[in-house]
């Protein structure tokens, strides 16, 4: 590690240990150390489903709800896979790290996550302390929708082929319209998401920010790219709200506003680094 970036962890780590609350932000980079694949560009989509390249369609296409209608197979396929996929995945250790860090504090920290994988939960995180701003693959919905009902997906079992990665039959149904049922993800061109239950969590973070207002709070940013900014923008909406300490972890796209620190690492990488200076 060279002598700036040493530096630029030392002063994380001394924001870190002066904390009294932690803002944890997460993007698709924040599992990449756990072995998810990344979705970075064309290519990276295509590696992790090769039927997607022979059929020429992106990761911004296929993310839309349009296929639950066009091609329900296919769309529970991609859906069913990484369903399967993020449940037999173990959070890295840099969970670990954040939630040791969270314990201890004189306020309490807050997670506001973009990913749909369910990681946070699986870490041991409390569920009332994360915001899941795309929703959650781990819960259902109507595809219609006819209703507003979200529902857990804890007992949905789906078979997908490996070399179509196309969903076999009985394909999950609504349980009041019996019509196809889809996860409670906000896709691109999604005008039929139910928010419910995002929307419940979104009250609980502007609840819990107005509670650390005057609290020195620190935000660690991991794995947030540019592509879809969501949470790098309420990363520095919040530093710039709460006077707070932004720490931007992304071995890409590391460049912050004037002040704050950026960590061109990965994300266990850092905290890693962090934690040996803690």
């Amino acid at each position: 590690m060279d002598a700036a970036i040493d530096t630029k962890c030392a002063h994380a780590a001394r924001a870190i240990a002066d904390a009294e609350a932690l803002l944890i932000t997460a993007g698709a980079g924040m599992g990449v150390d756990s072995g998810l694949p990344d979705f970075r560009g064309d290519k990276g989509f295509w590696r992790a489903y090769p039927p997607m390249e022979k059929l020429g369609i992106s990761f911004f296409e296929m993310a839309n709800p349009s296929w639950f209608a066009r091609d329900p197979e296919l769309a529970w396929g991609f859906y069913g896979h990484r369903l399967n996929l993020y449940r037999g995945t173990a959070p890295h250790h840099g969970f670990e790290i954040l939630k040791r860090w969270s314990k201890g504090l004189r306020q309490s920290s807050f997670v506001f996550t973009s990913n749909v994988d369910g990681q946070f939960q699986v870490a041991g995180y409390p569920d009332d302390r994360i915001l899941e701003c795309h929703g959650s693959l781990a819960h259902l919905q109507c595809s219609r929708p006819c209703g507003n009902e979200i529902w857990s997906a804890d007992e949905l079992e789906v078979t997908v082929d490996r070399d179509s990665f196309r969903a076999l039959s009985p394909l999950p149904m609504c349980p009041h319209c019996e019509s196809l049922a889809r996860p409670n993800v906000l896709m691109f061109n999604d005008w039929h998401w139910i928010p419910r239950r995002t929307s419940a969590q979104e009250r609980r973070f502007e609840a819990w920010l107005a509670e650390v207002i005057d609290a020195r709070t620190v935000i660690i940013e991991l794995g947030a790219g540019s592509a879809v900014p969501t949470v790098r923008i309420t990363s520095e909406h919040v530093a710039t709200r709460l006077g707070a300490t932004l720490v931007r972890i992304n071995p890409r796209e590391p460049q912050t506003p004037h002040g704050q620190i950026g960590l061109p690492l990965n994300a266990l990488e850092a905290l890693e680094a962090i934690e040996r200076r803690l």
